[in-house]
């Protein structure tokens, strides 16, 4: 708008710079929507085909920093054959001990679980050896969210636990008997408490 002594009228913006910023909006929605499809597709289907590890590799830090990755290993092409969970044992400045874990989705009901999904899946990733860089940061907050200042937390020990889903001859399936793992251990210092 422009003022001319008290009088205002307004300045039209041409149709072309109007139609040049509704283009340009359409082309970069469509390039955003255009990528993640793509992107995600690559990232699901359960094959190995040539192009898709390169293409996993090189979307993997965005889907990792947005949370977009999914693991389809549970259903295809082959599902996870064990049971699995992990559990931190507290140990105590006054020697008791305390087991923590996350919340497993068995032991749920349906509304918690719909909720608490994320612990699944951040449990399941936490198991892997190539996630080890998690396991201080997991130790601290653990100590964190189980200390007070009359019971402070000395150690924590990152534990998994698994059983194998065993086939068995008419195709069902039993679970195998549970084993135990120590994934880590943790000495807390006194600034990992505040």
């Amino acid at each position: 708008m422009t003022s001319d002594r008290g009088h205002f009228r307004t300045r039209e913006v041409p149709d072309k710079q109007v139609f040049g910023l509704q283009r340009a909006k359409r082309i970069a929605i469509n390039l955003f929507l255009g990528f993640h499809i793509l992107a995600i597709a690559c990232w699901c289907v359960p094959l190995d085909l040539p192009l898709l590890p390169w293409s996993r590799q090189l979307v993997r830090p965005y889907f990792l920093w947005t949370g977009l990755f999914q693991s389809w290993n549970t259903f295809a092409p082959t599902p996870w054959p064990t049971n699995s969970y992990v559990e931190a044992i507290i140990v105590y400045k006054d020697g008791s001990t305390q087991t923590w874990s996350f919340p497993r989705m068995e032991q749920l009901s349906l509304t918690e679980s719909l909720f608490k999904e994320r612990y699944r899946k951040f449990s399941e990733n936490l198991q892997n050896d190539e996630n080890d860089a998690l396991w201080p940061d997991v130790a601290r907050r653990i100590a964190r969210l189980n200390s007070s200042p009359s019971k402070p937390a000395k150690t924590i020990i990152l534990v998994q636990n698994w059983s194998f889903i065993v086939p068995r001859a008419d195709g069902s399936y039993r679970p195998g008997p549970w084993n135990q793992h120590v994934l880590y251990g943790y000495g807390v210092k006194p600034g990992d408490l505040e």
